[in-house]
């Protein structure tokens, strides 16, 4: 399908994700992957806080409210949660979590996981599947718009998990 695959590889299109367990033969299946430059307990928190704001083109969905640039210090996601807020409204929910690796919700119909594994040189892969159960002329044109959205996210969440930008600190283990 057109958009279906951005940033991943095929053997990460092969694995399991949390959210295939809530839709049977989905006919949307889109998978998202990003290599970010230090390691997942750097990158979960930012993660977690997508229940902050989409940090996708804050313009388009947050009504031109920025997302957070630093960390709010949020506790852990808890299944039952609102998954995200945009524009001053809270959205979805939180369907599964796995603290510090994966946290899947859902929204509009659409369940995604957001997935990280550690790699090698201390670098974490952050993965992201979304499926739906939809029609399917709808979902080529489902996967685009995500495929546009999700690029965005997961490159502002690497930029912001590495503290590359301006005001951004480098991130540092903790003592």
């Amino acid at each position: 399908m057109i958009g279906d695959r951005w940033g991943v590889t095929n053997s990460e299109t092969l694995r399991t994700y949390p959210c295939d367990d809530f839709v049977v033969s989905p006919t949307l299946q889109a998978w998202r992957g990003v290599r970010i430059d230090v390691p997942a307990p750097a990158v979960w928190p930012w993660v977690a806080q997508l229940r902050l704001a989409p940090y996708s083109y804050d313009w388009i969905d947050n009504l031109g409210r920025r997302s957070p640039r630093q960390l709010e210090g949020l506790p852990e996601p808890q299944v039952g949660e609102s998954f995200t807020t945009a524009g001053g409204r809270k959205l979805g929910r939180i369907v599964a979590v796995d603290p510090g690796r994966q946290l899947t919700s859902t929204i509009m119909g659409a369940f995604m996981s957001y997935v990280l594994v550690p790699q090698e040189q201390g670098t974490t892969r952050l993965l992201l599947k979304v499926v739906m159960q939809t029609t399917r002329w709808v979902a080529p044109g489902l996967s685009v718009g995500d495929l546009i959205m999700a690029r965005r996210q997961l490159l502002n969440l690497k930029k912001l998990a590495e503290g590359s930008g301006p005001g951004l600190e480098p991130w540092k283990p903790p003592r």
